[in-house]
């Protein structure tokens, strides 16, 4: 089995073994554990799950949405057949609906229908969020800058979260700020998320800030060296527990499938200049084998 399926499951089963089930906004109660934090060799190994299938298509395509096409438009996802984000897409008259548990006067959770009008110049996007945030303050540009110019620099750091941008995005950023180090030539990232949904965003998240790390070191003359996550509330939804114990047990009981390979277009060499249509024709994962496809809810 990869490492990587080893480490996820290992997470699964401590917070279905020692998780504390708690409401949330979605109206769906999930379990969760405070704190966790993963450590990835990326010479060693590229982290894709093999217990279940990882769409690692639409994942890239969102890394790239975020930190190359620095954008916030929904429909530049929904035109290479990436559904993600389509229900926190703003509608067409400015406003967004959508049903949470709130609190009430007394601080107790209830279901309300939520209406929020950020204008209709905001149309079709997630407001002020995740690439808006990373071309505003042009994050990426003065990353590649420092790491060609400045590598032992130790305020390599990209930040999502931006407080006077908070209300006006649908959904501030999970995974929201990263950090990054050049060490003995090798390009490392410490990746910080604030809530982790683990069946659904976990296998997603690692595989993007992975890809962009092989990508990031690519152009600027670095070799791929670690990745570092930290995660705060970790969870995994009450609705999720049946196909996730099923992913478990798949890990005990099937056929062990060794980790795929990243296949990065040699011939580019600016950030800026790798594909990110549908094809994705620079960016590929060669031998990838699974045990099938887990479908799991999501909640909003």
């Amino acid at each position: 089995m990869a490492k990587w399926d080893k480490e996820y499951l290992k997470l699964c089963k401590k917070i279905l073994e020692e998780g504390i089930e708690v409401e949330n906004r979605t109206g769906t109660n999930s379990i969760k554990i405070p704190v966790y934090s993963l450590e990835f060799n990326l010479e060693e190994e590229f982290p894709f799950l093999t217990t279940k299938q990882l769409f690692y298509r639409q994942a890239i395509i969102e890394m790239l949405w975020i930190y190359q096409a620095q954008s916030n438009d929904v429909r530049w996802l929904q035109d290479r057949n990436v559904k993600i984000w389509n229900e926190w897409e703003i509608n067409e008259d400015g406003k967004w609906r959508a049903s949470q548990m709130l609190p009430d006067e007394n601080g107790k959770l209830e279901k309300k229908d939520i209406e929020k009008d950020f204008g209709k110049e905001n149309a079709h996007t997630i407001g002020t969020a995740y690439g808006w945030i990373v071309n505003k303050y042009k994050l990426i540009d003065e990353l590649i800058y420092k790491l060609k110019n400045n590598p032992t620099d130790r305020r390599m750091v990209m930040s999502l979260w931006q407080n006077e941008y908070l209300d006006t995005a649908v959904l501030p950023s999970c995974v929201w700020s990263s950090e990054w180090d050049v060490t003995d030539g090798h390009l490392n990232a410490y990746v910080h998320q604030r809530s982790c949904d683990v069946p659904l965003g976990l296998p997603f998240n690692v595989t993007q800030y992975s890809v962009l790390l092989y990508m990031l070191a690519h152009v600027t003359g670095l070799k791929p060296g670690n990745l570092y996550y930290s995660i705060k509330d970790a969870h995994i939804y009450v609705d999720q527990v049946e196909k996730i114990k099923e992913q478990i047990e798949r890990g005990e009981t099937l056929e062990d499938l060794s980790a795929p390979k990243l296949w990065l277009n040699p011939e580019v060499k600016d950030f800026y200049d790798f594909d990110n249509s549908e094809e994705l024709k620079d960016i590929k994962v060669l031998n990838y084998k699974h045990h099938g496809k887990l479908v799991f809810p999501i909640s909003q």
